[in-house]
């Protein structure tokens, strides 16, 4: 671990136990996102985390970024997932915009003090971006005029910019598509009303709505025709930072429970004397360790061939362990895990939402299933055992008479 990675981490720790936990539950009763906690984010380097240097970023790979969230997670799954979002969007930003967009932003998204999210899919087609609506109408003086709608965009109504994947022309397909940065302040953007989502209530969640925004040139971030391909890469990067947050909400509700049975007297004995505690949360213990092996893998293997398909296992297992874990390490509490205060209800929750956004479990298990099918594709036939064929052959004689 590099003496930067180490500090960064540190710094993520500090921050979940000493702003997100004393805070979570009144930020959600209070319905609003904590954009102080975020400035404190900002001013740790946590916002900025594979931005350049140049820009105020710290610079690191995907790989050893990636953790970070694991540190949020323990304090908050839909926080870490937010901040997740901004990292994708600010490494975009800072990455492949244009010189005036990042003399513009740049230092303010690496900063924290301006807040971006990425806005893809839309009302009508969830999964499946190649049904998208939105459209971009190029001018003459090379600004882009933007009538459309996208639904899910996190931190709606509290970024101050957005990363919007659009079509320019009616043409079926993706070579089209571009991603054009718009500001929140920009005439035209509204949105809808907040989705009323109980377990993380501070993070603003709505649909987006664009009409006839015009934006700059000077504001595109992927030129027409590398928009799906930039968009694909985005969300491979999110879903292995879903994977890195569910490890620490993970962490959370195993440490809970082992916090609360350690003490809680049963039959004689500590409850976690019992064998069939120790059962319980060894297993989650297991999937743990097994979780974070196979996000840091993933992250190793992002920008690769592999990439995609890594990033599928990662989200088709990681948060299925969670959802798992927050459920085992509440029936270890018994009734007394059903309670706010000690936060598993929430835990279940956001597992839960975790196993959905930036693509559900389903979604990869058809990237790991079309990935086997190539796979089966290359490989050689198996030998028909003798006599069986013939019998074989007999029988579908006898069902087609």
């Amino acid at each position: 671990m590099t003496d930067k990675l180490a500090t960064i981490l540190t710094a993520a720790q500090d921050h979940a136990e000493q702003v997100i936990l004393p805070s979570v539950d009144k930020w959600n009763a209070g319905k609003t996102w904590p954009r102080d906690a975020s400035d404190k984010a900002g001013a740790v380097g946590l916002t900025g985390l594979y931005a350049p240097e140049e820009h105020g970023g710290q610079g690191l790979p995907l790989s050893e970024g990636i953790q970070v969230y694991e540190q949020l997670g323990v304090g908050d799954g839909a926080y870490a997932f937010a901040l997740s979002m901004h990292n994708i969007c600010t490494f975009a930003g800072c990455s492949f915009g244009t010189e005036a967009f990042k003399q513009r932003w740049a230092r303010d998204l690496t900063s924290g003090r301006k807040l971006a999210n990425f806005a893809l899919t839309e009302p009508q087609s969830g999964s499946d971006p190649m049904q998208m609506y939105t459209r971009a109408m190029i001018n003459d003086d090379g600004t882009w005029t933007i009538n459309g709608s996208k639904a899910w965009v996190s931190l709606a109504t509290e970024a101050d910019v957005y990363f919007t994947v659009v079509k320019t022309s009616d043409v079926p397909g993706h070579k089209d598509m571009a991603m054009i940065a718009i500001p929140a302040d920009a005439p035209g953007i509204s949105f809808g009303p907040l989705y009323d989502t109980p377990s993380y209530n501070f993070l603003p969640m709505s649909e987006m709505y664009l009409d006839n925004v015009v934006v700059s040139e000077d504001n595109i971030i992927l030129p027409v025709g590398q928009g799906l391909q930039g968009s694909l890469m985005a969300i491979d990067i999110a879903r292995v930072s879903i994977a890195s947050g569910c490890c620490g909400l993970m962490q959370s509700a195993l440490d809970t429970a082992l916090s609360y049975s350690k003490n809680r007297k049963m039959f004689g004995g500590k409850n976690l004397d019992l064998d069939g505690i120790q059962w319980m949360l060894g297993e989650v213990a297991t999937d743990l360790e097994a979780s974070r092996l196979l996000y840091r893998k993933a992250a190793e293997a992002l920008g690769s061939e592999d990439g995609p398909l890594m990033a599928a296992h990662a989200k088709r297992f990681v948060p299925d362990a969670a959802v798992k874990a927050a459920n085992t390490c509440t029936q270890v509490l018994g009734g007394m895990g059903l309670l706010q205060p000690y936060g598993l209800d929430r835990l279940s929750r956001l597992a839960q939402m975790l196993r959905i956004v930036d693509g559900t479990t389903e979604i990869s298990r058809v990237v790991i299933g079309r990935a086997l099918q190539k796979r089966a594709a290359t490989m050689p036939d198996l030998p028909v055992p003798k006599g069986f064929g013939e019998a074989a052959g007999n029988a579908d004689e006898i069902a087609a008479e």
